[in-house]
């Protein structure tokens, strides 16, 4: 295996070591909410957080998460240059969506992704963020709002960044389609609980 090759190995191990750090579960865990799997939708992420009634383990959720993102991808380009950050970035995304520690049953993804975007290009973050809260003040669907937003980064890294973010983009948007893919049924049916709800349909 020749140096680059280990690197990117080591990359890849480390970020998604990082990223399966369950931030959603331990916050609430510490905070006398006991497991958040048992409650609403049984998602670990900021959405479902959200639905214990406590909006700061919410936003402490989406800032850890969105940091593990961030660091993973940062620390890597510090020492080992750009390609081999966005290797760790997409890996923690990997590790947060599919962590070894919970079964590969973790969270959609989105706050993690926009850690690592913003890292790799802080101006398709500002985009990205931008649209996702235009479509979730329209409509009020968390889960659509990150569909639409992560999309929308694809077309936003294209024009404002290079093409390997325009990749990683892709790559992460393709991610986090596959952990909605219950959620665009939902939406679909009309069957999707909106923004802080407390409901027991996955979100």
């Amino acid at each position: 295996m020749s140096d680059t090759h280990y690197l990117f190995a080591v990359s890849a191990v480390g970020g998604y070591l990082l990223g399966s750090i369950p931030f959603g579960l331990v916050v609430t865990r510490m905070a006398g909410f006991g497991d958040i799997r048992q409650i609403g939708s049984g998602n670990i992420g900021a959405t479902n957080v959200l639905r214990t009634g406590n909006k700061f383990l919410a936003l402490l959720t989406i800032i850890l998460d969105s940091g593990k993102g961030a660091a993973a991808a940062w620390v890597v380009m510090v020492y080992w240059g750009f390609e081999a950050s966005l290797i760790a970035g997409f890996s923690s995304v990997l590790g947060h969506n599919f962590p070894v520690w919970l079964k590969f049953r973790g969270g959609k993804g989105v706050a993690t992704t926009l850690g690592v975007l913003l890292v790799a290009s802080w101006h398709v973050v500002v985009a990205t963020g931008a649209t996702w809260l235009l479509i979730a003040g329209l409509f009020r669907y968390s889960s659509l709002a990150s569909m639409g937003a992560l999309a929308a980064s694809v077309v936003f890294a294209e024009h404002l960044s290079t093409r390997p973010v325009t990749y990683l983009a892709a790559g992460l948007a393709l991610l986090a389609f596959i952990r909605h893919r219950e959620n665009i049924i939902r939406l679909i049916r009309g069957q999707e609980s909106r923004i802080g709800e407390r409901e027991n349909s996955p979100s």
